[in-house]
Parts: C-alpha cells; sequence; structure tokens
C-alpha cells in the first residue's frame, strides 16, 4: 500500500470565528452528523469534515446544508445502498493511495440502517486504518429521556411491515431482558404498539418524536395507553422512536404451572387460540410460551 502525505490544512466556521482544521492521516473516519438540530455537532466532527479529501455522503444535498452552515468546502462523493457496490472499490483505492476519507449518513451516526458498515469491513479486511468521530444518535437521544432502563438495551430498528410477521418478529425480541428500541413509519406507529401490547404484554413504553427538532415530543405510558392515544389521532408526522421496557420480575416469575392453571381455566369455554390470546392478555407474557404450554395441555388431554 502506497502512503500519501496528510492532507493539506483546511477551515471551518464555528460561533463566527474561521479556525483551521488540523491535517488528517490517511483513512476512513466514521463522522455522525446531526439529526436535526445543527448545534448538535462537535468540533471534532467540524475540523474532520473539513480536512478530510473528501466527504461519501448518503444523500449530499442533505450533507451541502450541514457543509454551508460551517463554511466547509471539501468535495462530496455519493455513496448509497444503490450505488455502493460499485463505489466502494474506488473508495478503497483512494484510501490505498493514503487519503483521509470522512463518511456520513443524512443524520446521526453512520452505518446505522445504511451501506457504511460493508464499507468499514471492506476497509478493515484491507487494513486500512478506521476512526470513529462520535456524536449524535437518534437511539441514545431517545433512550435518554424515555424513563426506562437503560443498563441493558437492544436495537432492532424496523420491524416487518406486514402484522404476521411483525408479531412473529415481537415474539423473537420478547424475552430479551432489557428495553427494546425500533424504529418505526408515522403511518404504522398505532399498529406496531398494539401489536406490541398483544404480544409482550402492556409494558411501559416510550414514543420519542422528531427528537431535537422544532416540535420534539416524547410521550411516556403503558403500551396499551400509548396505542390507544395514537390510534385515535391523526397519524403523526417525522421520525419515529419507540422505546418498550424489559419484561418485568412479576412476569419471570410466573412458571409453567401457573400458566397451565390459567390456561386450564380458560379452556373449559375457548379454543386453544382464544384461550392463549386471553392468557397473554391477562400476563403480559410472550405468546410463543404460553402457546407452547397450551399445546402441551392439549397433548395430555387426548
Amino acid at each position: 500500500m502506497t502512503t500519501a502525505s496528510p492532507s493539506s490544512a483546511a477551515h471551518y466556521t464555528a460561533f463566527g470565528m474561521r479556525a483551521e482544521a488540523t491535517s488528517l492521516p490517511g483513512g476512513l473516519y466514521v463522522v455522525a452528523t446531526p439529526i436535526g438540530n445543527l448545534g448538535d455537532i462537535s468540533f471534532r466532527a467540524l475540523e474532520t469534515l473539513a480536512a478530510a479529501q473528501a466527504i461519501l455522503a448518503e444523500d449530499t444535498r442533505v450533507t451541502k446544508i450541514l457543509l454551508a452552515r460551517y463554511g466547509i468546502t471539501t468535495p462530496l462523493v455519493a455513496y448509497h445502498e444503490h450505488n455502493a457496490a460499485e463505489m466502494r472499490p474506488r473508495i478503497l483505492e483512494r484510501l490505498a493511495r493514503g487519503e483521509a476519507l470522512a463518511l456520513v449518513s443524512d443524520a446521526g451516526t453512520p452505518l446505522v440502517s445504511d451501506p457504511g458498515y460493508k464499507l468499514v469491513e471492506a476497509a478493515v479486511e484491507e487494513g486500512f486504518k478506521v476512526v470513529p468521530i462520535p456524536g449524535a444518535s437518534a437511539v441514545l437521544a431517545a433512550l435518554v429521556v424515555a424513563g426506562l432502563p437503560t443498563d441493558r438495551f437492544f436495537f432492532e430498528g424496523f420491524l416487518p411491515p406486514k402484522q404476521m410477521a411483525r408479531r412473529e418478529r415481537l415474539e423473537a425480541l420478547a424475552a430479551i431482558p432489557g428495553t427494546l428500541v425500533f424504529f418505526e413509519s408515522p403511518r404504522r406507529t398505532a399498529e406496531m404498539l398494539a401489536d406490541a401490547q398483544a404480544v409482550l404484554g402492556d409494558r411501559p413504553a416510550a414514543v420519542a418524536r422528531e427528537l431535537t427538532k422544532l416540535f420534539e415530543t416524547v410521550r411516556r405510558g403503558t403500551l396499551s395507553t400509548l396505542a390507544g392515544q395514537f390510534a385515535a389521532e391523526d397519524t403523526p408526522k417525522g421520525e419515529i422512536v419507540i422505546l418498550i421496557g424489559p419484561p418485568g420480575d412479576e412476569k419471570a416469575a410466573i412458571d409453567d404451572a401457573a400458566i397451565d392453571a390459567l390456561l386450564r381455566a380458560r379452556l373449559h369455554n375457548h379454543s386453544v387460540k382464544d384461550a392463549v390470546t386471553l392468557v397473554v392478555q391477562e400476563t403480559g407474557l410472550p405468546k410463543k410460551r404460553v402457546y407452547a404450554r397450551a399445546l402441551t395441555l392439549s397433548g395430555d388431554r387426548t
């Protein structure tokens, strides 16, 4: 691998003052950008974006707005899911020449819901330096204001859009002993909350909308309460993050014998499917666990 000299000094503007950016050694710099409020960017990020020889952007039109705000003139290169396979070899060639390249997404920390991780993977395999420049993240911003446990959390991203697949995925997540974090489409928010309540039980939850932006809102409550509120209102606008608390201790304490007792009481007057639905609603236990007990009971009676 050949090595080029570090990128030449460049400038950026902050608080009305023009600052010189320190030159960067060659490598790939993964730079977090604001998720709404353009003030949520670090001096290190500005310096990196100014000093890089090119900025790899998911949408150059969006990134131009940020660069214009801070007087940065670094060339932009489009790198997104539609051209990633074609662009990666070219980017790796530039890294091989010793260039310093910055990678950004439209907003927040790259590699979350974008093709950046494939580029990082390739850069690591080739032995190039990869440097994180941390900053804004919708996941962490939502976590710290949700009022839910933050010591353990699981980021799922977007659930499947179809109800059956969505509920199946929620069942697979039900036993995770931490706060669940999702991105969701505004038009599916009410449906997702209702499905989560049906599968996970009536856990505490929060819905964060338009974080760091002018109309930022955070609603907290149980899944059933939030589902009812969003179902009764017009479709919300903006970016949505949904957080759901972990299984409660009281649910974990329910053993198979207790589940069997509840099921037997309902199987007298209901089908297996309806009995399972009732017990899940009453206990908040994962549907898969309750259904397995119901099948065992049905087998014992045959």
